[in-house]
C-alpha cells in the first residue's frame, strides 16, 4: 500500500490518469457545444484561455497541451522512480476520486445544519449546480480548477514564501487558506457569477481546502478526479 499511495503522486501517474478527463472535457465541448463551444467552458478554462490570447495563444489546443506538457515536464524530472503498475493504480485513483467526491458531497447536504448548530447565518442554501446536461462543464470545473488554484496558485504561492524564508510548517497552511479563499472567491466573479452568501462562500472556502489536502497527500489525479466527481455527483446524480 505504500508503494500504491506514492505512486498516486507521481506526476506520471497524475497524467495517465487525467487523460482520459482532459480528451472527455475538450471533446465534450467541440461535440456538445453546437456554434459556441465556449459556452460549455468552465469559468477556470475560460480564463486560463483569455490569459493566453494575452500572448497570442488563443488557439482551442494550447490550453490542453500546456497542461499535458507540465505534467510531462514534472514527470521527467522523476522518470527513474515512476510507478511501474499503472492498471491498478489507475482504477485505485479512480476509486479514491469516488470515495472522497461522496465524503465532500456529504459535508455540502449537511454543511448549513452545522452553521445553524454553531449559530452562523444561512439562508437555505442550496449547492447543487443546475442544468444537469453540463457534464462535461462538471468535468472541466475538476481539471482546470484544480490546475488554476491547486497546480497554479498554492504552488506557487508555498514557492513565494519558502523564498522570504517562512518555515515550511507555516508557509503551506498560509498558502491553503489563500487558494481556498480565492477558490472560494472566483464563483462570484464576473456576469455571470453567483450572490455572496456567506454560507456558500464559506463552504466553497472548505472545499478549497479539502481539495489541497488531497492534492497535497493523494496528487494532483485525485484532487482532479474527486472535484469532477462532486461537481457531476451534485449536478446530475443529485440535482
Amino acid at each position: 500500500m505504500t508503494t500504491y499511495f506514492s505512486a498516486t503522486r507521481h506526476p506520471w501517474a497524475c497524467l495517465v490518469f487525467l487523460l482520459p478527463l482532459l480528451l472527455l472535457y475538450e471533446g465534450g465541448v467541440l461535440a456538445f457545444g453546437g456554434s459556441d463551444p465556449g459556452a460549455l467552458r468552465n469559468g477556470a478554462d475560460a480564463w486560463l484561455r483569455w490569459g493566453l490570447e494575452r500572448y497570442g495563444l488563443g488557439y482551442t489546443w494550447v490550453a490542453p497541451v500546456l497542461v499535458v506538457s507540465i505534467l510531462l515536464a514534472r514527470s521527467a524530472v522523476s522518470w527513474s522512480n515512476r510507478p511501474g503498475e499503472m492498471v491498478p493504480t489507475f482504477f485505485g485513483m479512480a476509486l479514491e476520486s469516488v470515495v472522497f467526491a461522496v465524503a465532500l458531497w456529504a459535508v455540502a447536504r449537511n454543511f448549513e445544519p452545522l452553521l445553524r448548530e454553531v449559530g452562523a447565518p444561512t439562508a437555505n442554501v442550496q449547492f447543487q449546480t443546475p442544468a444537469a446536461g453540463q457534464i462535461v462543464t462538471y468535468v472541466g470545473a475538476g481539471i482546470y480548477e484544480e490546475v488554476l488554484f491547486r497546480l497554479g496558485l498554492f504552488s506557487v504561492l508555498c514557492f513565494l514564501l519558502r523564498v522570504v524564508f517562512l518555515p515550511k510548517v507555516a508557509a503551506v497552511p498560509l498558502a491553503a487558506v489563500a487558494a481556498a479563499v480565492a477558490f472560494a472567491a472566483a464563483h462570484h466573479l464576473g456576469p455571470s457569477g453567483e450572490e455572496v452568501v456567506a454560507a456558500k462562500f464559506l463552504f466553497r472556502v472548505a472545499a478549497g481546502l479539502f481539495f489541497t489536502a488531497l492534492y497535497v497527500f493523494r496528487g494532483f489525479g485525485v484532487a482532479v478526479g474527486a472535484h469532477a466527481g462532486y461537481d457531476i455527483l451534485v449536478g446530475v446524480a443529485v440535482g
